[in-house]
């Protein structure tokens, strides 16, 4: 029998980019969502199983701070 997963979400602006980061058991799923409710893999995104949730944000910014501008400068957590 399938047993079903605990899946939780969370929502970033990353520099002006939108990314839904999920805990899949013990893997992260990061996604680029879209203005019409779409999400594609953000393959380019690879956070480590041992990163905790109250670390994505930093996280986030440390990986991607090449992508921050003078409009987005900074990671929020949505």
């Amino acid at each position: 029998m399938n047993r079903p997963r605990n899946v939780t979400a969370s929502k970033f602006d990353v520099f002006g980019r939108l990314v839904i980061v999920t805990r899949d058991g013990s893997r992260w799923k990061v996604f680029y969502g879209g203005i019409d409710g779409k999400r594609r893999p953000a393959t380019d995104i690879v956070i480590p199983p041992d990163v905790d949730e109250t670390q994505l944000k930093q996280y986030l910014s440390d990986l991607c701070h090449e992508w921050a501008t003078t409009t987005h400068p900074e990671v929020v957590r949505l």
